[in-house]
């Protein structure tokens, strides 16, 4: 026997597909699915995401109106960059100098400017959801690609988020299925003692014990029967059973650890959130992820944004430029496409509370890598940041441009709730020229 006192409750705790039950099928399923749905699930590139949920002011980023009256140009003044045309904020020195391998898409527009109906239409470029139905109605563009690509190698997760699903949300699944969910880290990778709650075995449960299918599967026949009469295996989450699959093996676990890495490098990252976050994506995604978004934080600065930007601002500059050089140094850079982007952006007019409010008449977002162009500014805004001056983008042309960067075909439908296919991109077209 195995010298532990085992029930029907206690396996069903751990995931009894992690056990061997069933978990072949589960992972055949996603192979078979992703092979209908026409993409292919070959190819080295990923997308690693930085959300600024709640919404980042393009008019102290990277959207600047130095030349407007004190009440819209705001605290900050502008720094030149290497791209001599452009200029951002003084709060993004670690960028600046690396402005030519990133591009600002400076004309993104919508029509909502409620948080939640607007991060449904960033994260699924469909608008859907209101105050009184708020439940997502389209799947996120990473479980769009998880199902599309899938991981490239091994048992690694295709879709995670860091330290876990936001966007009020609309970062799920939907009707792809449980197995395209993210798998939600669960913990800040820049805590002491670090550790990934979702890959860690019970303590009474030995990995030895786990790797043993063979005897585990024997000792749980009777058990089997009993679970599979029941139908409770055809219920339990698939992806949570490959996560306690992904624990028996080293490869997973050694991704998501960042000991690894020097304390040189991590330092170059920034021990904080979004360094460390930063750093654990690209040892994702190096590892075999496809989709990594790193939650940063809320930024719904509609009182004293000075203080919230400063809080904010030198640790996404900190990360996101050490991202670009770690990828670039390791030849990684042309197959990683890097994202920034909330669910609007903020008003040109700063308010009586000395903050910006909810903007999505037109706002900035961040591209770069992945075999896109650097060094472009795409679009205008009007003088002062009001509205779209010139090229207009949707939501929708700008997840047509991260799943065509990912040789995601744009005429890739799913059956949606009610079984009507249903575009990934609406009328998206990618942003030309960016490619």
């Amino acid at each position: 026997m195995l010298g532990i006192t085992w029930n029907r409750r206690r396996v069903l705790e751990l995931g009894a597909v992690s056990l061997g039950l069933g978990l072949d099928d589960v992972l055949r399923a996603r192979a078979a699915e992703s092979t209908s749905s026409g993409s292919s699930r070959s190819g080295r590139k990923s997308l690693i995401v930085f959300w600024t949920h709640g919404g980042m002011s393009q008019q102290d980023t990277y959207d600047m109106k130095p030349d407007a009256p004190a009440e819209f140009r705001g605290p900050y003044a502008p720094i030149a960059t290497s791209v001599p045309v452009l200029q951002i904020t003084e709060k993004f020195p670690c960028q600046a100098p690396l402005m030519d391998r990133l591009s600002i898409v400076r004309s993104v527009h919508h029509q909502n400017g409620i948080h939640a109906p607007s991060a449904h239409w960033m994260q699924t470029g469909y608008f859907g959801p209101t105050l009184a139905r708020n439940a997502p109605q389209k799947p996120s563009f990473g479980s769009v690609i998880a199902r599309c690509r899938g991981a490239r190698t091994g048992h690694m997760p295709p879709y995670v988020t860091i330290p876990k699903a936001e966007a009020f949300g609309y970062q799920g699944s939907v009707y792809l299925g449980a197995a395209y969910q993210p798998f939600e880290l669960g913990a800040d990778p820049n805590a002491k003692n670090f550790s990934v709650p979702n890959l860690a075995l019970p303590k009474d449960l030995p990995l030895e014990m786990v790797q043993d299918r063979g005897r585990l599967l024997r000792e749980f026949d009777t058990l089997r029967r009993d679970i599979d009469r029941s139908g409770t295996l055809e219920a339990l989450n698939g992806f949570k059973a490959q996560a306690m699959e992904m624990v028996t093996g080293d490869q997973v676990r050694e991704a998501f650890d960042l000991n690894r890495e020097s304390p040189e490098l991590r330092d170059r990252y920034g021990r904080h959130l979004y360094g460390q976050s930063a750093l654990l994506a690209r040892r994702l995604v190096q590892a075999g992820t496809t989709c990594v978004t790193i939650n940063t934080g809320y930024w719904d600065h509609h009182n004293e944004i000075e203080k919230g930007l400063d809080e904010h601002l030198p640790p996404l500059d900190r990360a996101i430029a050490a991202l670009v050089e770690d990828l670039e140094t390791r030849g990684m850079l042309q197959d990683v496409v890097i994202y920034c982007a909330g669910e609007f952006g903020r008003t040109p007019l700063i308010n009586g509370h000395a903050g910006r409010d909810h903007w999505s008449n037109c706002f900035s977002v961040l591209l770069a890598g992945g075999g896109l162009q650097g060094g472009r500014v795409i679009g205008a805004s009007e003088p002062r940041g009001g509205n779209v001056a010139e090229r207009p983008v949707t939501p929708h042309d700008v997840l047509a441009t991260l799943y065509h960067a990912l040789n995601i075909p744009l005429d890739t439908h799913f059956n949606d709730a009610t079984g009507r296919p249903t575009s990934i991109v609406n009328d998206g077209r990618p942003i030309r020229e960016l490619f």
